[in-house]
């Protein structure tokens, strides 16, 4: 198992924001895995728009998983719409 992390851009209303942390959630159920870390990082401007955005919702997770079941979530990931943006990085020990 590798640590990575996972850092989520939502769409700022209540709605996306609570169906999108959800989903992350199931996934991470799914594909069995261990959240070391979660921070809610709030509202932000965002540097460009994305997807007719200006403001995103960020969220952060430390996630220990198998490095194969980050493919399989990416795929996921990719056909929702919750998301404006999100980025898997392996972390190093």
């Amino acid at each position: 198992m590798r640590t990575y992390e996972l850092t989520c851009i939502f769409r700022t209303d209540e709605d996306n924001f609570t169906k999108g942390k959800e989903l992350v959630k199931a996934e991470f159920e799914k594909h069995s895995v261990k959240v070391l870390k979660e921070t809610d990082m709030g509202t932000r401007e965002l540097a460009y728009i994305i997807k007719k955005e200006t403001k995103g919702h960020y969220y952060f997770y430390e996630i220990e998983v198998l490095s194969d079941k980050i493919a399989e979530m990416d795929r996921h990931f990719k056909l929702e719409t919750t998301f404006l943006k999100y980025l898997f990085v392996k972390k190093e020990n």
